[in-house]
């Protein structure tokens, strides 16, 4: 270790500019260190801030061109930071640490700075190593300084890999077995967003078992789009509501006039007693209401897909509340939820007004919709097994430092 310290003064950068102040209150660590699962860390962090309250999570990243993509997909951040992850010059690392101070650090995959992390243990910031893999630990360092890697392992308080063979792979650098857990790798499982109950039970009501279908996140390119394909379904089902929610609010006039000069008698959420038993289309204001709308709506649109350079909205969002899926083919950001969506039969891609009029007809039939939706269901289900067990870690490691902290105080 001292030899590796020596090494890094010589060849790693010095300096470290933290990104932004530290804020109050606990602060989580997370390290993304595997290259593509970054979503999947994001989902994490957002997930761990909802479980506790006034938790910060800090996530970094090993590489700087990443920075804006991970930005871009955070919602809440208020709560979740993103910086880049310090050289492995004790300088930069002690600036790092002592900046961001974090009460527990959640590293993924492998990749271990000797540095950072000895750093981190000697500062008792709890560290908890999860879906560990045998190419994070394939490194030159591991094959040539095993005692290294053993010794930086010894200081996590848990050790979780996502196989056998990844487990293996730890034990052959030196853990014992039995200090290893197999759980399953780390996917993305969606939140629930919220709900007010009695605004779902009031909207129940109101529509007395009307059809509904919700397209979310939609851009003005869209609109034409959207209320063909509304046009083609109300003919096979003429009391069918489109509840249509702009992805910029300021769209929300232009949007409510197109949709009365198309022909369709419309509302906004906001108008009182609405949506009537007249209305054809009712225009959301506020995506904070999209938690009450994917839960009334059995097939929803996810908008900002059609035409490009938006990357679509988050299609877990939907599938966590039963609402089956359908996208458009730009989707970058997203990707990998798609895929997985698609793959289990929970989402379906359309392409324009005939493809998506022709798919919401169809799925506002109950038992078509049922079967995305359980299907999606299963999805979100898979992939909440690690983000569960993690959450129930940390919780357990923070009550513990603060109980010490109040023992001491």
């Amino acid at each position: 270790m001292a030899a590796y310290r020596a090494l890094s003064r010589r060849s790693a950068a010095r300096g470290f500019t933290p990104a932004e102040p530290r804020p109050e209150g606990e602060l989580v660590w997370l390290h993304a260190a595997e290259a593509g699962n970054l979503l999947a860390i994001l989902d994490l962090a957002q997930r761990l801030c909802t479980a506790r309250d006034g938790l910060h999570v800090l996530v970094t990243l090993p590489e700087r061109g990443d920075l804006q993509q991970a930005r871009s997909a955070v919602n809440r951040t208020d709560l979740v930071h993103i910086e880049e992850l310090p050289s492995e010059h004790p300088s930069a690392v002690d600036t790092f640490l002592g900046h961001w101070s974090p009460d527990m650090c959640i590293w993924t995959w492998g990749e271990l700075r000797p540095t950072l992390i000895s750093e981190a243990g000697a500062r008792a910031c709890a560290m908890v190593l999860i879906d560990a893999d045998t190419g994070g630990f394939d490194g030159r360092r591991d094959r040539w300084l095993p005692d290294l890697t053993r010794e930086l392992l010894s200081d996590f308080v848990a050790l979780m890999a996502r196989s056998y063979p990844a487990a293996a792979r730890l034990e052959q650098l030196g853990i014992p077995r039995g200090d290893v857990e197999v759980a399953p790798a780390l996917q993305a499982g969606g939140q629930a967003l919220p709900c007010d109950d009695t605004d779902l039970a009031d909207m129940i009501t109101t529509l007395g078992g009307r059809p509904v279908w919700l397209a979310a996140g939609v851009r003005k390119t869209e609109t034409d789009v959207i209320f063909a394909a509304h046009r083609h379904a109300v003919r096979y089902s003429h009391r069918l509501l489109l509840i249509l929610q702009p992805a910029v609010p300021e769209d929300v006039q232009s949007m409510t006039e197109q949709a009365a000069t198309e022909g369709f008698r419309v509302s906004t959420w906001s108008d009182p007693g609405e949506p009537g038993e007249t209305t054809q289309v009712m225009i959301a204001e506020d995506a904070e209401d999209l938690g009450l709308f994917y839960r009334l709506a059995p097939v929803s649109f996810l908008g900002s897909s059609l035409t490009p350079g938006h990357g679509g909205c988050d299609p877990f969002e939907a599938a966590a509340l039963g609402s089956a899926v359908l996208y458009g083919p730009n989707v970058r950001r997203y990707m990998p939820f798609y895929t997985r969506l698609a793959n289990a039969g929970a989402a379906r891609i359309v392409k324009d007004a005939h493809t998506l009029g022709a798919a919401v007809t169809r799925l506002i039939a109950p038992d078509q919709a049922a079967a995305m939706a359980h299907a999606g269901w299963d999805v979100i289900s898979h992939g909440a097994e690690l983000t569960d067990r993690v959450i129930e870690l940390v919780e357990d490691t923070l009550d513990t430092r603060q109980e010490q902290h109040n023992a001491h105080a």
